[in-house]
Formats: C-alpha cells, sequence, structure tokens
C-alpha cells in the first residue's frame, strides 16, 4: 500500500525508474516517449550530463544558503543571463520555486508597485477566460479554468474576467483576424471603463495559453492592442509563460514572436527543464525603482527562493539551449511536427482544430468538424486518449473543459527541443494509434 496521496486518489500510477533523451521507464522495463515534456516541463529530455554535472558541482560546494542571509553566484549569473534575453526594459529577477509562486509574486509586486507610487485604489485585477495561471489561491482567483476554481470560490479574491484571445472558437464568419482581436481586446477597454480605470492594477495573460484550451496563440496585433490599452490607462500588464515560454515556441520568451513586451514576465517549467524546481518574475525597471526607492524591500519571500542548486540547475539548461541551437530545433522540428499532424488529421472527422506554435501544438477533438460541436463531457475523451497513448507508449497532455470549462477536449503536445525527425514521427503515429483506439468507442457511446 502507498502512503504517497496521489493526484488521483483511485488511481494506480506506475512507477517511473530512469529516463534517458525524450523516454522515461518505468519499474516493469516499459518505455514511454515523452511527448509532452510531463507538463511542457523536460523541454532537454531527462538525462542531460551537462545539467546534471552542474547541479552536481552546486551541491558539493554549497547546497543551500538563505537568501535572507546571501545572495549565491548561480543565482546572480541566471539572473544575469535572463535579463540579457529580456524583452522590454526588464531588468531584476525574483527566483522561486514554480510556476504558482512567480504568479504569486507577480500579483504581489502589481499590488506594492501601486502602494509605493501613491496609487492605494489599485487593487482589481483583470484576467481571461480559459486562463490558468497556478493552483495557489492567488493564482487561481486570477485563472479561468472554471473546474479548478469552483470547489475554493469562497476563498478567491474577486477579478474580472474578459473573452479570450480563442480564434478557433470565437472569430466571427465575416471578421477578419486583425478584426477579431481588436474586438476581444476591446473588451479590455471596456472592463476598465467599467470599474474605473484608476482601481485597476494589472491585466494578466498567457501569449501562447497553455493547458486550460490546448496551445491557442493569439491573432496578429493583439498583444500591441493590449499593451496600448495598459500604457493608456497606468495599468501593469503581466504575461504568464509558465508553459509557453523559455523556448518552448521556438523564442526564449513567447511574447518576443509577437513583438510586445510586459511589465512582469512570469516563467517557470522550461526554466529548470524539471532537473530541479524553479520559477521566476522578471521585473520591468520602473516597478523595481518604485519599491527600490520606496519602502525598500518586497514584502514577499519564500525559504526555498534563489536556491542555488535549482539555480545551476537551470543556467545549465539556457547554456545547452544556447551551445546546442535549440532554439532553432525547436522551430524546425515544430514546422515538421505541424505538417505531419496536418498530414495525419488533418481531415480526420473527430480533429477540429491543429494549432499552436513550435514545440507547443495541439488537437482540438469535437464529434463534428463541421459544427465545431464538442463531446459529451461525460465520455471523458481527454481521459480516453491519455490511457491508450499511455498504453502505447506515448506520454501526451490532454485535457477537458477546453470550450468553457466543462464541454470540449483537446490533446497538448510538448516534446523535448531535442526531439529529431524519427521522434517526430514515432509521436503521430503512436497518437494516431491512440486516437483510433480511444475515439470511435466515444462515438458509438455518443451515438
Amino acid at each position: 500500500m502507498s502512503h504517497v496521496f496521489h493526484r488521483q486518489a483511485r488511481h494506480h500510477y506506475p512507477v517511473a525508474v530512469r529516463g534517458a533523451g525524450a523516454f522515461i521507464e518505468d519499474s516493469a522495463g516499459k518505455r514511454y516517449l515523452d511527448a509532452s515534456g510531463g507538463a511542457a516541463v523536460s523541454c532537454l529530455g531527462h538525462d542531460h550530463p551537462h545539467v546534471v554535472a552542474a547541479i552536481k558541482d552546486q551541491l558539493e560546494r554549497l547546497p543551500f544558503a538563505h537568501t535572507g542571509f546571501f545572495t549565491n553566484p548561480a543565482m546572480e549569473a541566471l539572473a544575469d543571463r535572463l535579463i540579457a534575453a529580456a524583452p522590454g526594459d526588464l531588468e531584476r529577477v525574483f527566483f522561486v520555486s514554480g510556476g504558482s509562486e512567480a504568479v504569486e509574486a507577480a500579483l504581489k509586486l502589481a499590488r506594492q508597485y501601486f502602494l509605493e507610487i501613491g496609487q492605494p485604489q489599485r487593487r482589481r485585477i483583470i484576467t481571461r477566460r480559459q486562463s490558468y495561471h497556478g493552483n495557489t489561491l492567488g493564482a487561481l482567483a486570477v485563472g479561468g479554468n472554471e473546474w479548478r476554481r469552483r470547489p475554493f470560490q469562497p476563498l478567491l479574491i474577486e477579478t474580472s474576467q474578459i473573452a479570450p484571445c480563442f480564434a478557433y472558437r470565437d472569430q466571427g464568419h465575416n471578421e477578419t483576424a486583425e478584426e477579431y482581436g481588436q474586438r476581444v481586446a476591446d473588451e479590455l477597454e471596456e472592463t476598465l471603463q467599467r470599474h474605473g480605470p484608476d482601481t485597476v492594477a494589472a491585466f494578466i495573460c498567457e501569449p501562447v495559453v497553455g493547458a486550460t484550451a490546448g496551445a491557442v496563440p493569439p491573432v496578429a496585433g493583439y498583444l500591441a492592442r493590449v499593451r496600448e490599452i495598459c500604457d493608456r490607462h497606468g495599468v501593469l500588464l503581466i504575461f504568464d509563460e509558465v508553459m509557453c515560454g523559455m523556448g518552448r515556441t521556438g523564442y526564449r520568451f513567447a511574447c518576443d514572436e509577437d513583438g510586445v513586451a510586459p511589465d512582469l514576465l512570469v516563467v517557470a517549467k522550461g526554466l529548470g527543464a524539471g532537473f530541479q524546481p524553479i520559477g521566476a518574475t522578471l521585473v520591468a525597471r520602473h516597478v523595481f525603482q518604485a519599491i527600490h526607492d520606496g519602502s525598500g524591500s518586497f514584502q514577499h519571500s519564500h525559504t526555498y527562493m534563489g536556491h542555488p542548486a535549482a539555480c545551476a540547475g537551470a543556467l545549465a539548461v539556457q547554456e545547452v539551449i544556447d551551445a546546442e541551437d535549440l532554439l532553432a530545433n525547436v522551430r524546425r522540428r515544430g514546422e515538421q511536427l505541424r505538417a505531419a499532424l496536418d498530414t495525419a488529421f488533418g481531415d480526420h472527422p473527430h480533429v477540429g482544430d491543429i494549432r499552436g506554435r513550435g514545440l507547443f501544438l495541439a488537437l482540438e477533438l469535437v464529434t463534428d468538424r463541421a459544427t465545431k460541436t464538442p463531446f459529451d463531457p461525460a465520455l471523458k475523451i481527454h481521459q480516453r486518449v491519455k490511457a491508450a497513448a499511455m498504453t502505447n507508449g506515448l506520454m501526451v497532455y490532454p485535457s477537458g473543459g477546453t470550450v468553457d470549462g466543462v464541454r470540449g477536449d483537446h490533446v497538448l503536445l510538448a516534446p523535448p527541443f531535442i526531439v529529431d525527425e524519427a521522434l517526430v514521427t514515432m509521436i503521430v503515429d503512436r497518437l494516431a494509434a491512440s486516437l483510433a483506439e480511444s475515439l470511435p468507442a466515444a462515438t458509438a457511446a455518443s451515438a
């Protein structure tokens, strides 16, 4: 009997015992091709020697030094490297242990910034429906993942939600992509006017939506319009790149592709590639300066922030990405994977949309392509697909509630940056087998 409180209390998990490249092996000797990076985490696979050596070396020299007393070389070097590549005037890095912590830090920074500059009435956060920003209470409150929010709603702070930029589901038939982007961005303006612009602290969004809706990219011009609205009203713009950032889309930061920089940028997952727990909030010059020149202290901290071994591992991950030119490989293999998915599923009766950027792609599953009608949620299509894929030795990241938090299913793919042509082909072949095994039964059940 296991004494672990697992994610799913009634599920029996295989025991992972080793990783090699893009594969994980369980205690029975079965190998699984990790086509999702876990949850878009393991961007270098599972055994890169440079990263392992860097962590070992740091542990031998200094395993831990509390940041209330010391800084450490690994943390300083990692911050330098991130800021050297960061967009806009991001110039400081606040390190934590994961994505939810990094979002919490961003929310508190936004609030404290306005206290420091004498605008204490700014407290409201605006976010988007069908988003996800983490599972701690603050992060959950600003997220739009309804099934995650629902049980804890009485504990959540009040926020305001606007429409996502989800062209497949919401763009009008007679509407250009530019017109659609303008329309949904203008919901931010309308919400600001409704509550009073001087009461709003920040707007938070994922440049490319991750787990909740499945690799949904913005239409051209959308993020630029959001930036313009925030600037006009003095509202801070927070980009959550926990899942889509750190090279996943083929750019170091996902927002680089759109040419838009935020005031606060949140990263995790691919930052440390799963070798150690780490996340970070990158902070613009004016936000840091307000605190530096005001109270002098950010009223927020965690015990393991700036952990030397985690920072050393994350620094090594960034070194590998540059040394092996992996951003170029993400773009190249992303194009190959997208083309292979289009070939295999472009005419599939139950694949309504294939979308994403780089090695961050998703298939939305529907009962009918013409009407985009989702499957009955009771069928739990996403769970069937995941189970079939695991049987076939493939790890993918399916989720339900794609359309509105209840209806809709998608399958997210986020393979390691190291994948080659043969592995891309293997991913598509095993996914095709898994869909063939799970979708017909579901279709018959819904007939």
